[in-house]
């Protein structure tokens, strides 16, 4: 007999994503760090009514992110580790972020009726206000991710490294927490260029060098031994996408490594992982051309780059990582 248990799943998974998103969006995890508070006390300093605010703290412990007892609200254990911004281990970062992402995930047959996206993200046409508006909402991300990746790189024979597309460019903040005398350049588009020198200010890296370009159209000016490409493949039609991993492998010097990753990648049978399929929807919505490209696509674009070892992995947070080294 067939039930509706897994629509019921489905639609219940809704409210406590949004509610786990409102706890960010306050900053109660950060502000709660490892200690306790009331309603009233977390009200009185987040600067909302109590009796409101308690609603959405009892919703979170129903969830397992808050723990309370006596009335007294404090952090979970997964929410101590990963919600808690003063964490190195953070990874709420992104909650601006999927503000935007989920409202466009409601556009999504409205995108198909029109033919077109219904919340088109342009970075190419994008003004300097908007361009750092979206910059510094994938800012918190990238420093999260850039840790992630150092501990996945083998940072040692690594003097200089490119991030090619990342934003403001914080990816480089968080790779080089540990070995700072890496020489870091971003190349982005000059829209993005531009915004970029003061967002990296304000992160303490003041020293990264802003170069304005297209990967699609040429590699940088330098040459590196690490290259990075996040999220960056993903938003680009199938030719482009191709040629961003051509111009990115002229980057490298010999034996040089070059490091794709995003979400925004499928499996050959297009069903999984979850991440990749369900961001190849959300595409849809900001995107005239982006999807989510297949391992195997991915794998015959870096070949054909002439890249060696390619590799397919997924970070803890679900992104795939592919990486692959030019002979040296």
């Amino acid at each position: 007999m067939v039930d509706s248990e897994r629509i019921d799943k489905l639609i219940a998974a809704v409210p406590p994503a949004l509610a786990l998103r409102a706890g960010l969006d306050l900053g109660i995890f950060t502000r709660l760090g490892g200690g306790a508070a009331t309603a009233d006390s977390l009200g009185a300093a987040l600067g909302v009514a109590p009796d409101r605010l308690s609603r959405l703290l009892y919703a979170l412990a129903s969830i397992g992110l808050l723990e309370v007892e006596d009335g007294q609200f404090r952090n979970g254990a997964e929410a101590a580790t990963f919600l808690d911004a003063s964490r190195p281990s953070y990874r709420g970062g992104d909650h601006a972020l999927l503000r935007e992402l989920w409202g466009a995930d409601l556009l999504t047959a409205e995108s198909l009726r029109q033919n077109r996206p219904a919340a088109l993200h342009d970075f190419s046409e994008a003004g300097p206000e908007s361009a750092a508006a979206f910059s510094r909402l994938l800012a918190p991300g990238g420093v999260i991710f850039g840790r992630q990746l150092a501990q996945e790189i083998d940072l040692e024979a690594v003097g200089s490294v490119i991030d090619i597309g990342g934003g403001a460019g914080t990816i480089l903040v968080g790779l080089r927490e540990g070995r700072p005398q890496i020489a870091a350049t971003l190349m982005e588009l000059p829209t993005v260029a531009a915004v970029a020198p003061a967002i990296l200010s304000e992160y303490g890296a003041g020293d990264v060098v802003v170069e304005a370009g297209d990967i699609t159209v040429a590699p940088s000016i330098g040459r590196h031994d690490l290259a990075i490409l996040k999220a960056v493949v993903q938003v680009l039609p199938p030719e482009q996408a191709r040629r961003s991993i051509l111009n990115a492998a002229r980057c490298l010097t010999p034996g040089g490594e070059i490091a794709i990753a995003g979400w925004g990648v499928v499996d050959d049978d297009r069903l999984g992982p979850p991440e990749g399929v369900f961001l190849n929807l959300t595409f849809l919505n900001l995107y005239r051309h982006g999807e989510a490209y297949t391992e195997g696509q991915y794998r015959a674009w870096m070949t054909e780059a002439g890249l060696l070892d390619i590799s397919r992995s997924r970070l803890s947070d679900g992104t795939t990582l592919f990486r692959g080294r030019l002979p040296g």
